[in-house]
């Protein structure tokens, strides 16, 4: 059980080391950790706050796998293996309630698109000059 505490702390501290990231702020776009829809990568400020609203719940995801590492070292085998297994899967649940919460706040920071005007060339008065005569 030694080795699975040991793989849950390292994970714990990688969770956590991503989730201070997004929270500070300091969490560059990637394509590996952090919150990754079409919506938060749109841009830096978007990817950054989606992040920052994902980045607490990911340190309670943190916070569950420590517990189950504890779990593991201090409790017999079947005990520690129920502690383990329903540390991973609570993590994996914070984890990705956070992500979601991220990924809606990311879809609705998306810029209104503009309807008709604005669309064809950048101007009302050029709307129908970039289109091929027929």
């Amino acid at each position: 059980m030694l080795i699975v505490a040991i793989v849950l702390f390292v994970l714990a501290l990688a969770v956590g080391g991503i989730a201070v990231a997004g929270l500070t702020g300091r969490l560059p776009r990637n394509r590996w950790a952090g919150v990754r829809t079409a919506d938060a990568l749109r841009d830096e400020t978007t990817f950054a706050l989606a992040n920052k609203v994902a980045a607490p719940s990911q340190l309670g995801a943190a916070g569950l796998l420590v517990l189950g590492g504890v779990g593991a070292l201090a409790l017999d085998t079947v005990p520690g293996l129920i502690a383990v297994v329903g540390a991973v899967i609570a993590a994996f649940f914070t984890a990705g309630v956070g992500g979601s919460i991220g990924a809606r706040v990311a879809a609705a920071s998306a810029p209104a698109e503009t309807a008709g005007c604005g669309t064809s060339c950048g101007a009302c008065s050029l709307r129908g000059a970039c289109e091929p005569t027929a």
